[in-house]
């Protein structure tokens, strides 16, 4: 099967899992693929076509069907000035709220700009009257496509209705062949769910809260941006469930929460045997790879979004999505919850003995004995690279401080600067683990002026003399020019550029004299140098020992 035609046929059938039963099309050429499914779907009783020669007459006519059914309805069209047509259609449903989903063919970006026929920038062509404008993409026949398009279909649907009815685009860009070529196969199924759409929306109305099923096989995900925190933490608590929390979701605290799961899950033994019947998603996730697995087998996967124009869905694994979740008290076998404490004992303790065994600083040992030496009421704020990871893989859980990161765009730039402004605000002791790289890209951040407030901000930079990350990235195996252009050493002296803003600085040598580094008020730098090999083969110990730990506790 082409990709042209596995594209269309999962976009078509998923908005009839959603609830379509009306599309309108206008005829043309580079939708010949959409054209096809439509009159298939409609050969198979599955929706009612309505094809109309003229654009603009289509697309009031699907309006007047959607403003009367009080549901969606599919506008369809080939690229060009024929996507141009919809638009009074689509600013009269911005206007007055009603739910399209206006899909246009496109040409693939390679022809852009080229002169080629009937090619013209379509990208969020309808501006600020689309409620949700994305581009799909020129479709590919490899394996996740599937999943992308079904989610994608799936929340233009629920955006189209929720929280304010109105028209979502999708602009999805065709490469020939554009018809069917006689060969089924595709590298993975096309077939979505049979019970419905891919992703379910519950609605934010008043009183909608979406009942999560009784189980003790329940698991809470807090990622960042979470709200409400501590009433589900305590819910799943009550439930029996393990919670696996980012740092920065600042739900690791408590006798559910774990600290190891990153290595957990990278046991595939472990991960057979814990299979959750649910997972519910706060915040969004996306520090550890074993976790996002976790997310994309999952047999129910429940995304918690008090904002339902946007929820975080890394792998578009979701199959529901509501603004409020109830999680069901379960009485009976904690089993399920003890087996995965024993196992996140086990695999810390391995890490820790890894990480004890080297007197000098290192990356992990540091962010692991930084939030233990954090008095309360602390905020640390770390970088959106390696820091964060670092935390994700050896915080252990405790109460009593607040962890922020810029995870939203996970950016390099303004580190120094938000963490600066971030504790002016805050009422107490605050701490920044930021990279070299980060330190250095905002060392204007350290700029303050004399009749301006000083924060009482200890900011810990680890200098390896260079981008960390890469080094446990497959990046590092190109040996040539990896220390060029990934590793990118500065040879900077951090105790000049201290001293060049007149402030305190400290270096740590010894992992034990951390809490006498950090100590003492105001603005000041304490550095911890490390070596980016080095600390991959020491990532690469604390991996093997955690796993051998798991593994010996499964086999016992």
């Amino acid at each position: 099967m082409n990709p042209a035609t596995a594209l269309a046929t999962v976009l078509v059938d998923e908005l009839l899992r959603c609830g379509m039963t009306d599309a309108v099309l206008a005829p043309g050429s580079r939708s010949a693929p959409l054209a096809l499914a439509l009159h298939a779907a409609e050969e198979a009783g599955r929706v009612r076509l309505h094809v109309r020669i003229d654009e603009r007459s289509a697309s009031f006519l699907g309006l007047g069907m959607a403003k009367r059914a009080g549901r969606p309805v599919a506008l369809v069209c080939t690229s060009g000035t024929a996507a141009a047509n919809f638009h009074p259609a689509v600013i009269e449903a911005h206007e007055s709220g009603v739910p399209l989903m206006v899909i246009t063919a496109d040409r693939p970006p390679e022809l852009r700009d080229t002169g080629a026929n009937q090619t013209i920038d379509q990208v969020k062509l309808y501006g600020t009257a689309a409620r949700w404008s994305t581009e799909v993409g020129a479709p590919e026949n490899r394996p996740g496509m599937v999943a992308y398009w079904r989610s994608l279909v799936s929340r233009a649907w629920g955006l189209a209705q929720a929280p304010v009815p109105g028209p979502v685009h999708l602009n999805a860009a065709f490469r020939e062949p554009l018809i069917p070529d006689g060969d089924e196969t595709w590298c993975e199924p096309l077939d979505g769910d049979a019970t419905g759409a891919w992703t379910k929306v519950r609605a934010a109305t008043p009183g909608s809260v979406l009942h999560v099923p009784p189980t003790r096989r329940g698991v809470l995900v807090v990622g960042d941006g979470a709200v409400n925190v501590k009433r589900y933490v305590a819910a799943a608590s009550m439930a029996g469930w393990p919670v696996l929390a980012e740092p920065n979701g600042n739900a690791r605290y408590g006798d559910h929460a774990l600290s190891s799961h990153h290595f957990l899950l990278g046991v595939p033994e472990f991960v057979e045997r814990h299979r959750p019947e649910v997972v519910v998603t706060l915040g969004k996730p996306g520090l550890s790879r074993p976790l996002l697995s976790l997310l994309r087998r999952a047999e129910e996967h429940i995304v918690l979004a008090p904002d339902l124009a946007h929820w975080p869905d890394p792998v578009r694994s979701a199959t529901q999505v509501a603004p409020e979740v109830e999680i069901p008290v379960v009485s009976g076998d904690d089993a399920w919850l003890k087996s995965w404490r024993t196992a996140d004992l086990a695999a810390a303790a391995a890490v820790d003995g890894v990480l004890d065994a080297v007197p000098e600083v290192s990356e992990p040992r540091l962010a692991r004995d930084l939030v233990a030496a954090l008095p309360g009421g602390s905020l640390l704020f770390s970088a959106a690279s390696m820091p964060i990871r670092d935390l994700d893989q050896v915080m252990r859980p405790r109460r009593g401080i607040r962890v922020m990161a810029n995870r939203g765009a996970s950016g390099i730039d303004g580190l120094v600067s938000t963490a600066i402004g971030a504790a002016l605000l805050h009422s107490g002791r605050s701490y920044a683990l930021l990279g070299d790289l980060a330190f250095l890209h905002d060392q204007n951040g350290l700029i303050v002026g004399p009749q301006d407030r000083r924060p009482d901000l200890a900011i810990v930079v680890v200098n390896n003399q260079g981008g960390g990350i890469f080094s446990l990235l497959p990046q590092a195996a190109l040996h040539g020019p990896f220390e060029r252009v990934f590793g990118t050493p500065h040879r900077v002296d951090l105790e000049a550029v201290a001293a060049a803003h007149g402030l305190p600085y400290r270096r740590l040598e010894l992992a034990a004299d951390l809490p006498k580094a950090i100590a003492g008020e105001g603005l000041r730098i304490v550095e911890a140098r490390t070596d980016r090999e080095v600390n991959a083969a020491l990532h690469g110990r604390m991996r093997k020992a955690a796993h051998a730990a798991v593994r010996a506790l499964l086999a016992s």
